[in-house]
C-alpha cells in the first residue's frame, strides 16, 4: 500500500510495487510525481527524513538527509544588520543545501531493486506532458507568480489547468543517468552556485547531504514506536506519549478531558524545545520515567498548565509505503514554509526551500547559523512495531511545528484506544499555537496570545471543555495537518488511510 497527498503519486508508488519494486522504490516513485505536482509542499529544493523497516524482526533504520548551510554562512553579518532572527523568505542565506535528492539515492542504493529511470517515468512524463493543477496548488500559485524561475506558474493555474515543469523533468533525468553529480554538479547546481553568490562552494555540493543514524525509540501503548533523533524533533513526539502515557486518560477518545490531557502532554514536551533542539544534541535523558513523571507532575485534569506554547505552520509532505515481503517506509520531505524561500533555480524552475530559518543568530547559540551546520527541523517520521520487532504501523503527517502533536493524537487513538486508520486520521484534530507565524526561534508575544487551536468540525461541548479548562480556544478553518497511516493487521492484511484534508490524497493497494 501507498499514501501521500496526491492520487497521482499514489498511483506511481503501486505502479512500482506492481513492477517487483520495494517499499522504499515505491516511496521514491511517490516523492518524486510530489516533487512535480506538490512544489507548495515539498520536492528536490527541500530536504528528507526516513524510517526503513526491512520486514521480519529488524530493527528500522533512519536516514536523515537534511541540508547543511553553505561555506559562506556568517551570523555575524546578519546580526550586523540588525537581525534577530534568521531571514523568512527571498534570502537565499535561509537556504542550506537541498537534501532531497541525496535522500532518495541513499535509499536507492540501500533498499532499491528498480532502476530510477523507471522509477522517475510516471514524474517526468508529468513535468514534461503537464499534469492537472490541484486545488492546494491552484489556491497557492499566486504566492511566487512571476518571479523568476516561477514561469509554469504565471499565469497562476486554476484546478485543472495543465501545467508543465520540463526543468524538473531535466532534473530527474540527470540524476537517473548520472546519480548526485547530475544533480548537484549539474543545471541545477550551477544555477543554485549562481543564485548563491558566494553562500556555497563546489564543495559544498560534492558534499552529501544523507546520512544513517540511529533512531530513537520508546515503548509505549504496548510498542515501540521509533523516530529521528536530533536535529529532527521527534524527541517530541516520544516525549508527549510518553507523558500521556500515564495519564488517567478517559475511556472515550473524544472526551473533552482526553484533547485537554493530550494537548497538555504535548505542550509539557515542547516548551523548552529552542533550547534543546540542535544538530548533535544528545536528548537521551528526556526520554526516561523519571523526565516523564517530572513533566507529568506540572498537568491538572481541571486546568491548562502556565508553561509558553511554541508552534506555528508549515508546508511538508508525508508519505508512506509498504510492500508484499513486510518492508514499511515512513518518508516526511519539505520545503519548510509554503513554496520555501520564493527562490528558484531559474534554469529547472525548482523552489528552493527555507528550512535555514530554524537557525539561532544569537551568538554562541548551539544551533548559530554556520558552515556546514544543520538547522533544527520539525520534520517527524514514524515507525511503529510490535514488541517482538516486527511491523505494525507507519505514520507521520505534515504540519510545521506541530507535526509531533498531529502524530501524537493519530498515534494515542490508534494504540490505546483501538481506532482504525481511517478514524485515527479522521478525528478532529488540535494544535497548541503561538498563532505568531512560522518562526521557530522567536516566541515575542506569543505567550500572550498561545492557546489551542481547533478544527472547525470540533463539537460544542470539546470546546467549551477546553476553555473551561484555562485554554484559549478558537476554531480554525485551516486543516490541522495532513496525515497518513499504514496499518498491519495480525493476519498480515494492511489497511491505510490519507488525509481527506489533502483533497486530492489517496491510500491505494496493490
Amino acid at each position: 500500500m501507498v499514501c501521500s497527498i496526491d492520487h497521482l503519486a499514489s498511483a506511481a508508488g503501486v505502479a512500482a510495487l506492481r513492477a517487483g519494486g520495494s517499499a522504499v522504490d515505491a516511496a521514491v516513485a511517490t516523492n518524486a510525481v510530489l516533487a512535480v505536482t506538490a512544489p507548495f509542499a515539498c520536492g528536490l529544493g527541500g530536504d528528507l527524513f526516513a524510517l526503513v523497516h526491512e520486514g521480519g524482526t529488524a530493527r528500522p533504520t533512519a536516514l536523515n538527509s537534511s541540508g547543511r548551510a553553505g561555506s559562506g554562512a556568517d551570523a555575524e553579518r546578519l546580526r550586523a544588520e540588525g537581525a534577530t532572527t534568521m531571514p523568512f523568505r527571498e534570502d537565499v542565506r535561509s537556504v542550506p543545501v537541498p537534501g532531497c535528492a541525496d535522500g532518495w539515492l541513499a535509499m536507492h542504493e540501500r533498499y532499491g531493486r528498480l532502476p530510477l529511470a523507471d522509477l522517475f517515468a510516471a514524474a517526468i512524463g508529468y513535468a514534461e506532458d503537464g499534469f492537472p493543477a490541484s486545488p492546494n496548488l491552484a489556491a497557492t500559485a499566486h504566492l511566487i507568480a512571476g518571479r523568476p524561475g516561477a514561469e509554469a506558474f504565471t499565469p497562476p493555474p486554476a484546478p485543472g489547468d495543465r501545467v508543465r515543469r520540463p526543468g524538473v523533468a531535466r532534473a530527474l533525468r540527470a540524476i537517473a543517468a548520472d546519480g548526485r553529480d547530475g544533480f548537484y554538479l549539474g543545471e541545477f547546481g550551477q544555477g543554485l552556485l549562481r543564485v548563491g553568490d558566494g553562500e556555497y562552494t563546489r564543495a559544498d555540493l560534492e558534499r552529501s547531504q544523507a546520512e544513517w543514524v540511529t533512531p530513537l525509540r520508546l515503548r509505549t501503548y504496548g510498542h515501540d514506536v521509533w523516530t529521528l533523533p536530533p536535529n529532527s524533533q521527534g524527541y517530541l513526539l516520544l516525549l508527549s506519549l510518553g507523558i500521556g502515557e500515564g495519564l488517567d486518560l478517559p475511556e472515550d477518545a473524544d472526551d473533552p478531558l482526553t484533547a485537554h490531557l493530550m494537548a497538555e502532554a504535548a505542550r509539557l514536551a515542547a516548551y523548552d524545545r529552542p533550547a534543546l533542539l540542535h544538530e548533535g544534541a544528545d536528548l537521551s535523558g528526556l526520554l526516561t520515567e523519571e523526565e516523564f513523571a517530572r513533566r507529568r507532575a506540572s498537568i491538572s485534569p481541571d486546568k491548562r498548565a502556565d508553561v509558553t506554547d511554541l508552534v506555528s505552520d508549515g508546508d511538508t509532505t508525508y508519505l508512506c509505503a509498504v510492500d508484499g515481503d513486510g518492508m514499511g517506509v515512513s518518508v516526511i520531505q519539505s520545503n519548510a514554509s509554503g513554496y520555501g524561500s520564493w527562490l528558484f533555480e531559474p534554469s529547472t524552475g525548482i523552489n528552493l526551500h527555507n528550512r535555514g530559518l530554524g537557525f539561532s543568530v544569537a551568538a554562541g547559540h548551539p544551533a548559530e547559523y554556520a558552515p556546514g551546520r544543520r538547522p533544527p527541523h520539525t520534520l517527524v517520521a514514524t515507525v511503529v512495531t510490535h514488541p517482538d520487532g516486527s511491523l505494525r504501523a507507519v505514520a507521520g503527517s505534515m504540519g510545521g511545528d506541530a507535526q509531533p502533536q498531529i502524530v501524537q493524537q493519530v498515534l494515542t487513538r490508534l494504540l490505546k484506544y483501538g481506532a482504525s486508520p481511517g478514524e485515527a486520521v479522521g478525528a478532529v484534530r488540535w494544535r497548541a499555537a503561538s498563532m505568531n507565524g512560522f518562526d521557530t526561534w522567536d516566541s515575542g508575544d506569543a505567550a500572550a496570545v498561545a492557546g489551542l487551536q481547533v478544527e472547525e468540525a470540533a463539537s460544542d461541548l470539546l470546546m467549551e471543555g477546553l476553555a473551561e479548562r484555562g485554554h484559549p480556544v478558537a476554531r480554525t478553518p485551516d486543516a490541522i495537518g495532513h496525515a497518513h497511516v499504514i496499518d498491519i493487521g495480525p493476519d498480515g492484511m494492511r489497511a491505510a488511510a490519507a488525509d481527506p484534508r489533502a483533497k486530492v490524497s489517496a491510500a491505494a493497494g496493490h
